[in-house]
């Protein structure tokens, strides 16, 4: 896994483009300055052609829905199409929620993502497989991951993120798992959004989605998994304060001692 991609994101400070969900946006915004990356937010459509343009790659986000934002990302993704800018979608609740579903079929086929980051639950409902989803959290189901994974990063020709416990991770033939993190993940809302911006930011500096779909899950894990080791006693609030500075200090060589994938 090509580590080094830290130190090259670092020094290149892509600017990353977000359609950003209202609850988490200062978390993603922090997130994304923290490691090394330059954070730009917009809620305008007539401003898109211009950012779009000057970023690196772009993020977009469902957990906050107006047809107004419906709008403003199917233009989004259609500059960056044109622009060649590499496209990061998060289904948010899809798995919940029928209308966020066909939304999320309506853009996938408009324009083409390079990377969707998704829980299991979002994950299966964009392949059509039985799970059952609550809210924004992954709900439970019976089938095999792996094969959601991989099954529905060859329906949309493209980079799948099924995170969990266990991130999955498939380019539609090869399957990447990464085992590093916390459940503290799980009760910091923000953590998957902030995940998605930070992985748009990594396809930003390498031509190989997959790749930097891979390096930024295992930082992005690893990184919470070494904030705990050394603060045994965090809890969800201060985890969140923790985490901004362990992602501005984190180095390759901290990640390397830890790595766990296969």
């Amino acid at each position: 896994m090509q580590l080094e991609l830290l130190d090259k994101l670092r020094k290149q400070n892509p600017v990353v483009l977000n359609a950003a969900n209202f609850v988490t946006v200062q978390d993603v915004a922090n997130g994304l300055n923290a490691i090394g990356a330059s954070p730009i937010m917009s809620n305008e459509i007539d401003e898109t052609d211009e950012m779009v343009n000057m970023a690196s790659s772009v993020a977009i986000n469902m957990g906050s829905l107006t047809k107004l934002q419906i709008a403003h990302m199917k233009k989004m993704g259609d500059l960056a199409r044109e622009y060649r800018k590499p496209i990061v979608l998060d289904p948010v609740a899809i798995g919940a929620v029928r209308y966020r579903l066909n939304i999320a079929q309506d853009l996938l086929w408009n324009f083409h993502v390079g990377i969707i980051r998704g829980n299991a639950g979002e994950i299966a409902a964009l392949g059509e497989f039985n799970w059952h989803a609550k809210g924004i959290d992954a709900g439970s189901g019976t089938g095999n991951l792996d094969e959601i994974t991989k099954k529905v990063a060859q329906k949309y020709h493209c980079v799948v993120i099924a995170s969990g416990a266990t991130d999955t991770i498939s380019d539609g033939h090869n399957l990447v798992h990464v085992h590093n993190g916390t459940p503290l993940f799980q009760v910091h809302v923000g953590s998957g959004d902030m995940l998605t911006s930070i992985v748009a930011a990594f396809s930003a500096v390498t031509n190989n989605l997959f790749e930097a779909a891979q390096v930024a899950t295992l930082i992005f894990g690893a990184t919470g998994q070494l904030l705990v080791q050394d603060h045994p006693n965090v809890g969800p609030g201060s985890f969140s304060m923790y985490l901004m500075d362990y992602l501005a200090k984190v180095k390759t060589t901290d990640i390397e001692k830890i790595a766990d994938y296969d």
